[in-house]
């Protein structure tokens, strides 16, 4: 009796296990924690006053919570997809662990807290909230088996976490957001390029055409490559704004160079080597940009 009872617990506790991590693959929790940063950064930039720790707090809960309803919805509308490829296929949706239903459920109930919480700002906070989950999951994943459009148009929600950030701190759509929005917009291109060049087998096996081309060329490093040139000009505008110093306009100025040229050897090399530069590379300039226009900042 003592042994079924222990093996009872021991079943429960994996199906727990188990729900909690298909709960974080099903948000994309890490890919959700990168966007909720964005939106902090660009909060403390804006924000005229000392740190602000529950209105981060807030702004923290409510953006992890729109941005894995995003995500939740995504995997609902890919499920079918997402079994044909192999970095997707062990998502709970498309796998069969966790119906669909449910999904939009869980989903349903985040966005509604989440644009809450956001709402507590200011009503832009909220609108903006509102318009990234709706581009993101109802207008961007579609287009991903369209065509590269699909790029263009998930920059736009890609790029709105500063903004929500700004809006949250200010009040406002301003100019200062709005340069951290283009920042981030521009940045996206070859960033996600890269990861559709290294991806592309898998993505075709979705139908999912994304690539400049639509095929894995040397066309995709050289859009890279112009698309991170206005990334040399845009770091510098909060320093001329007289938001940040000298010291961060020149460390994102040697980043977008460095950015423009990794770019450069895709197009040169057009091989494994330089889109993973490429790729691991993106991962660095966010974070640095925005730590640096910040401290810069204090």
């Amino acid at each position: 009796m003592e042994v079924k009872a222990q093996e009872r617990i021991q079943t429960k506790a994996g199906g727990v296990i188990q729900w909690v991590q298909d709960l974080k693959m099903l948000v994309k929790f890490r890919l959700t924690l990168t966007v909720v940063f964005s939106s902090l950064m660009g909060f403390l930039i804006a924000y005229p006053g000392g740190i602000d720790y529950a209105a981060l707090g807030i702004l923290a809960l409510g953006g992890f919570l729109v941005t894995g309803a995003a995500n939740a919805l995504n995997q609902v509308l890919e499920k079918d997809y997402d079994k044909l490829m192999r970095r997707t296929a062990n998502r709970p949706v498309a796998t069969g662990r966790l119906r669909p239903a449910d999904a939009v459920l869980i989903a349903g109930i985040m966005s509604l807290v989440g644009i809450t919480l956001l709402a507590l700002f200011n009503p832009w906070t909220a609108f903006l909230g509102m318009v990234a989950l709706i581009l993101y999951s109802f207008v961007y994943t579609p287009l991903k088996r369209v065509g590269p459009i699909a790029v263009v148009v998930g920059a736009f929600p890609g790029a709105l976490p500063t903004l929500i950030g700004a809006a949250a701190a200010e009040g406002r759509l301003s100019a200062l957001g709005l340069s951290l929005f283009a920042i981030q917009f521009f940045w996206q291109f070859p960033h996600f390029w890269s990861i559709g060049w290294l991806g592309h087998e898998d993505y075709t096996k979705a139908g999912y055409q994304l690539l400049p081309g639509g095929v894995r060329d040397r066309q995709t490093g050289l859009q890279a490559f112009l698309y991170a040139i206005p990334l040399l000009g845009l770091g510098l505008v909060p320093y001329f704004m007289g938001v940040s110093g000298l010291a961060s306009a020149l460390v994102i100025f040697l980043l977008s160079s460095l950015y423009a040229y990794l770019g450069w050897g895709l197009y040169r090399k057009d091989n494994r080597k330089a889109a993973l530069q490429l790729m691991f590379f993106s991962f660095f300039y966010i974070p640095v940009a925005l730590i640096a226009i910040w401290v810069d900042k204090l």
